[in-house]
C-alpha cells in the first residue's frame, strides 16, 4: 500500500529520503524472484501469538538454525523430534535457483565476526544453487576501472550482490551527503583515485542487489502503526501509533526506533510509567513508535523470543532466541529448539 499507490503522506512515515521513493517504486514493481530471505520475530505463549517486528533486510540467525543447530541435534542430542530449521539450506538454495540473480554473486560484508559465519553460511547456499560467488570484506576490495566500472581486486565486474549491510546504512549516506532537494541518487561515476561508497554499490542502476531496496517499508517500524490503521485488532498484531495514545498509556507500551536494529534503544515501559527495561545505541537519533507492551515469557531463567525465517516468501525454519532481560539484542543467545509431534510428547 505505501510502495505501490501514490499517497506520499504513507511513504513519508518512514523518514526515507524523497529522491529515493522511484527507486522504492521501482524496485517494488520488480519484486519477484527479488528476495531471498528475511526473519520475523514473535512472543508465543499462552496468550496467543504477537508479532513484534518484520526483519525484511538484512536478518540473521540462520546459521545458528540451519546448521549450528543442525549439528547439536546429530551429534549430542537422543530423544525424539525435529530441528525446524533442518531445511533452511536447501530452502535458500531453491529461492536463489528461482532468483534473478547473476551467475556470479559478490557477498559484501562489514568487518564483524557473526557477519563472518552468516556471509558464509550464505555462500554455502549459493554453492548449493550452483552460482559462483567472492565474500568482500568491508568496501576495501573495490575499486574503478579506466571505464569508471566497478570492480573487485581480481577486476571482475561487481553486478550483483547479496549484503549483510543494512540498507539504512546507505540511506544514512544518501542523507549525508545529499541536501534536502537535489535532482538525481548522489552516486559517483567512478574514477581510477576515489574511493568507493557503500551508496555507490547498492543504489547503483547496474548492479543487482539482494535483499532489494523495496525491503527497507516492510523492515522499518513505521510499517507496524500502518498495519494497526488497516486491521485493527488483529489477532497477530499488537497496537502500535506514532504518539502514546490512551490505550497505550494503559497497557505499557514499548519505544521502538522505526530504523533500529539488534534491540538497539528500546524502552520498555509499564502502566504505571515505570521503566522495565531500556537499551541504549546508535539510533538515539531516529523517529520512534510506540507498541502495546507485550513481555516476552519467561522459560528456565530466560526469556524467549520465536524466530522465524522467510525463504522466497515462504516458511523457511524456526529459532529461539533468549535473554535474561525482557529485550532481545545481537548478543543474546539461541537456543536449542526441538518439535515434537503431539503423540511424541503425551
Amino acid at each position: 500500500v505505501c510502495i505501490r499507490g501514490r499517497d506520499d503522506s504513507l511513504l513519508a512515515l518512514f523518514d526515507i529520503p524523497k529522491i529515493l521513493w522511484p527507486r522504492l517504486r521501482l524496485s517494488w514493481q520488480r519484486r519477484r524472484h527479488h528476495m531471498i530471505t528475511g526473519r520475523m520475530d514473535f512472543c508465543m505463549d499462552e496468550r496467543g501469538l504477537k508479532v513484534y517486528e518484520y526483519n525484511a533486510d538484512s536478518a540473521s540467525c540462520h546459521t545458528e538454525g540451519g546448521l549450528i543447530l543442525e549439528q547439536w541435534l546429530k551429534q549430542g542430542y537422543y530423544g525424539t523430534g525435529h530441528n525446524p530449521a533442518e531445511n533452511l539450506l536447501d530452502e535458500l538454495a531453491g529461492a536463489w535457483k528461482h532468483s534473478r540473480a547473476r551467475p556470479f554473486v559478490h557477498i559484501m560484508q562489514d568487518k564483524d565476526l557473526e557477519e563472518n559465519y552468516h556471509a558464509q553460511f550464505i555462500q554455502r547456499s549459493l554453492t548449493q544453487a550452483g552460482f559462483e560467488s567472492k565474500i568482500l570484506f568491508g568496501l576495501d576490495e573495490l575499486r574503478w576501472d579506466a571505464a569508471g566500472q566497478l570492480i573487485d581486486a581480481d577486476g571482475r565486474l561487481v553486478n550483483c550482490v547479496w549484503k549483510t549491510w543494512a540498507w539504512e546504512t546507505a540511506i544514512e549516506q544518501v542523507r549525508e551527503v545529499s541536501a534536502d532537494e537535489y535532482a538525481a541518487v548522489p552516486i559517483r561515476t567512478g574514477h581510477p583515485d576515489n574511493e568507493v561508497r557503500l551508496i555507490d554499490v547498492l543504489l547503483r542502476p547496474e548492479v543487482l542487489v539482494f535483499e532489494p531496496l523495496w525491503t527497507v517499508i516492510p523492515g522499518n517500524k513505521a510499517i507496524l502503526p500502518v498495519l494497526w490503521s488497516l486491521f485493527p485488532n488483529h489477532r497477530y498484531l499488537l497496537d502500535t501509533d506514532f504518539v502514546v495514545n490512551e490505550q497505550l498509556a494503559e497497557s505499557g507500551y514499548a519505544v521502538k526506533p522505526i530504523s533500529g536494529r539488534c534491540g538497539n534503544n528500546i524502552d520498555l515501559i509499564g502502566p504505571q510509567d515505570e521503566v522495565l527495561d531500556k537499551t541504549s545505541g546508535q539510533f538515539f537519533d531516529r523517529k520512534n513508535i510506540y507498541q502495546q507492551l507485550w513481555c516476552l515469557p519467561k522459560v528456565d531463567g530466560k526469556y524467549i523470543q520465536v524466530c522465524t525465517f522467510t525463504v522466497g516468501g515462504n516458511y523457511g525454519g524456526t529459532c529461539l532466541r533468549g535473554d535474561d532481560s525482557l529485550v532481545v539484542k545481537k548478543e543474546s543467545d539461541i537456543e536449542p529448539l526441538i518439535v515434537l509431534k503431539d503423540t511424541d510428547s503425551r
